[in-house]
């Protein structure tokens, strides 16, 4: 396994352990980050309108369409330690 991926694993670890919950927008970008490090591009059917936070987690994550995946992972990465920092 490489590095990044190494720290890519360790970030989700230490994301789960934060003292405090971050606001939505911050779970949302978290979410869509990690999705796209972990699988590529969005995938699947977007969620019924009612499913509100399917929704805002698919859109999110469709927001990332493109970008590369190691990116993605270094942006991951980035963001949960300014929130451990």
């Amino acid at each position: 396994m490489s590095d990044l991926n190494e720290e890519f694993e360790a970030a989700a670890v230490r994301v789960k352990q934060l003292d405090e919950r971050p606001d939505n927008d911050t779970l949302l970008k978290l979410y869509a980050l990690y999705k796209q490090g972990a699988e590529g591009d969005v995938s699947g059917e977007k969620p019924g309108f009612f499913d509100f936070v399917g929704v805002a987690k698919y859109e999110a994550w469709e927001k990332l369409r493109g970008t590369e995946q190691d990116e993605a992972k270094k942006r991951y990465i980035a963001l949960v330690d300014s929130l451990t920092g």
